[in-house]
């Protein structure tokens, strides 16, 4: 796509609000609007005109099939493609499209994860068309974006309680807007997915199972390099790299999908695409778009696309950095100001957002508790496992103003001289970047950086959402019926006593360091370090009743959703194991055992010759120390594994991955990786972090 093609290509293969008010009449495009902007019914008429248009236009489009789009447990995507064709008598086919077939479809739900909602035999489950996410083309379908429930109508998908979350946030803002003056007709959230991923050869990822099975290199010594030099991080951009950054812009950009910033990330083969803005659920679609995107345009340019949280040891893994704001009717409701300290408005959805985390930290972790995560949280690459809130220097002064009664005078930007006269002065922000806080203040928005890069982000923005939404319901129903000074009065003092009340959750420092755990731990924060250590806070009672009050999760769904993910926790710590364990068996000590060979048989050779080989023999002594090592630890973590697989009970069974399958599998995989220090290159079986990570 040449540059004069963007803007005549971007969003053609998406059903836009353009191509809507093209293609439908005129009472029927506003209705539809109203079901989009205003949260209305849609009415089955309506319907049927709107699948008609969207039909003609697919099939101008090349498109043969539809399919309802959704998010099942799992987290990733799914779809099932049914034809526009309907046969004639006369042999012809009809290319139909009805109202029903738009709004509802009917998979089978037995074969998702349902977290006991359903068994096998109860396979009935519905689709349902979420006018709020456009429908696109992918593939010469027409795909139709959905919510997914049973049969009895219990959430079996992402998006269905993130919808709900933001019906609950827009009701509550909508109150606390309505004491400032403003009766808004929209509140929506905003999200900015900055998305990290890995590139490799796909030569070197179709050779390591690994990497095939699990995402994730189970196996590897440390490279010779690092990412010790910073030399990758916004570095130039190679060739092959640059050539698929740009297909995949240029499909994304045909998608709709607003596409903004790419580069190298902190790790070597590391890379990152960012987004400009959308709204909330709309954002996690198209992240989710992206993500595929990624995979299936990686293999154009012979490479793969790896997306799991820590695909390599010894350098950063990635995540998936979730921009976070809320607007009213287009206005940023978490933009400071000239003078934030009197800035009322902000500052009620500052104290709010502060409560927010605060109270619910423990449900912030579990949000983003994963086994490819916990690899991640505190290893000094990303923010720790203890939740806390960064605001800057600005925004720091203005609570401890508050929660002291003191004046604060505001600060704005200021320009900095760099003393080149031909160089420009530069503005420098109210706030620095705190890139070791886990929900960190930016400007105007709010960046949770916990989130893993494989994740779908429609759990922690139903957290943010409801627990925002529960702050704007207290305040709301503590000021409704005062006016003018009282309101202003009683609004400033809610504000201080909740900046006050929750300041513990607020930290300016560096989350990295063990002081910070001690101190975390001395304000009584929480620290879930690990997914089966966080999970049971899900289920807590006052967790469940949270999320039911606002009408998100209702108490069998939130058991649902406990159960998905320690089930998805243990079955892929269990595929890691038995992945492990084949490798080891089929690839390494077969190799070993021949590179061992071949040096025996050195020394023999050289014996006969009366030369002693000294050295040639510890190394055959080392290697076969070493085969016996791995024996031993394929033999424990087979075991342990087994062991852990029989337990029926979902968190006893997390729990024993965690304490006995874990370390079984680090013991074996230290085996092997100290043998891949001495064996020769040519005899190692797969390839090794050294040729992977940077011939790119």
């Amino acid at each position: 796509m040449g540059k004069d093609k963007v803007t005549e290509e971007y969003g053609s293969l998406l059903f836009t609000d353009k191509v809507m008010q093209e293609r439908l009449p005129k009472p029927t495009y506003k209705e539809l609007t109203k079901v989009i902007k205003e949260g209305k019914a849609l009415d089955l008429d309506i319907a049927n005109e709107v699948a008609h248009a969207m039909k003609e236009w697919a099939l101008e489009k090349g498109a043969t099939h539809y399919a309802h789009w959704f998010q099942p447990l799992t987290g990733i995507t799914s779809e099932k493609h049914d034809s526009f064709i309907t046969p004639k008598d006369d042999g012809s086919v009809l290319m139909s499209f009805s109202g029903k077939e738009l709004i509802q479809g009917e998979p089978d739900a037995s074969s998702f994860p349902s977290g006991g909602l359903r068994a096998t035999f109860e396979a009935r489950g519905y689709t349902a068309w979420d006018p709020t996410s456009p429908a696109f083309i992918k593939d010469e379908v027409l795909c139709i974006p959905t919510a997914f429930i049973s049969y009895t109508g219990e959430a079996l998908d992402k998006k269905t309680p993130l919808l709900r979350s933001q019906v609950a946030l827009a009701e509550q803002a909508k109150r606390v807007l309505k004491l400032f003056g403003k009766d808004v007709t929209s509140v929506i959230t905003t999200v900015g997915p900055e998305q990290e991923y890995f590139l490799v050869k796909e030569e070197d990822f179709q050779k390591r199972p690994d990497l095939v099975l699990t995402g994730r290199t189970l196996f590897g010594c440390a490279p010779a390099k690092g990412q010790e030099l910073e030399e990758h991080y916004f570095g130039a951009i190679r060739p092959t790299v640059n050539a698929f950054m740009k297909e995949v812009d240029d499909e994304l950009w045909k998608l709709g999908v607003p596409a903004k910033t790419k580069h190298n990330e902190v790790a070597p083969a590391q890379h990152e695409l960012a987004p400009i803005f959308e709204q909330g659920s709309l954002a996690i679609d198209d992240n989710l778009l992206a993500m595929e995107k990624l995979k299936l345009l990686a293999t154009h340019h012979d490479l793969a696309c790896l997306q799991h949280e820590k695909p390599f040891d010894y350098v950063n893994g990635s995540g998936k950095h979730n921009n976070w704001s809320v607007c009213a009717d287009g206005k940023n409701l978490l933009e400071p100001g000239a003078n934030p300290s009197e800035n009322l408005q902000f500052l009620v959805f500052l104290a709010g957002l502060v409560a927010a985390v605060d109270k619910h930290a423990d449900l912030m972790r579990v949000s983003v508790s994963s086994a490819g995560n916990d690899h991640r949280l505190g290893a000094n690459e990303a923010p720790p496992a203890i939740v806390s809130v960064f605001l800057g220097d600005e925004l720091d002064a203005v609570v401890e103003g508050l929660i002291n009664d003191e004046a604060v005078e505001a600060h704005g930007k200021t320009r900095m001289d760099l003393g080149v006269p031909m160089l420009p002065d530069v503005l420098q922000d109210n706030t620095d970047r705190n890139r070791t806080s886990p929900f960190a203040f930016t400007g105007n928005k709010f960046e949770f950086r916990m989130c893993g890069s494989q994740q779908n982000l429609s759990d922690p923005n139903v957290v943010l959402n409801t627990a925002v939404a529960e702050e704007c319901d207290e305040f709301a129903s503590l000021m409704e019926g005062k006016e003018g000074d009282e309101f202003t009065a009683a609004a400033l003092d809610w504000v201080k006593k909740t900046l006050k009340a929750h300041h513990r959750i607020i930290f300016e420092g560096n989350g990295y360091s063990e002081d910070w755990e001690k101190e975390a731990e001395r304000r009584g924060l929480p620290n879930f370090k690990t997914t089966p250590d966080a999970l049971p806070q899900m289920i807590k009672p006052e967790n469940i009743e949270f999320f039911s009050k606002y009408g998100v999760l209702n108490e069998a769904e939130v058991h649902a959703r406990y159960v998905s993910k320690a089930e998805q926790y243990a079955k892929l710590l269990n595929i890691e194991a038995n992945t492990m364990v084949d490798m080891a068996k089929r690839m390494y000590l077969p190799a070993i055992s021949e590179y061992s060979s071949s040096i025996a048989g050195s020394v023999a050779t050289k014996a006969e010759l009366g030369i002693e080989a000294r050295a040639e023999r510890e190394l055959v002594s080392e290697l076969t120390g070493g085969i016996d090592a791995i024996y031993d630890a394929v033999a424990d973590l087979e075991s342990k594994n087994s062991d852990a697989r029989d337990i029926e009970d979902p968190q006893e069974e997390c729990d024993a991955y965690r304490d006995s399958v874990i370390p079984a599998m680090d013991i074996l995989r230290a085996a092997v990786d100290e043998m891949e220090t001495i064996v020769a290159d040519d005899y190692w079986p797969v390839p090794s972090y050294n040729s992977m990570l940077f011939w790119v």
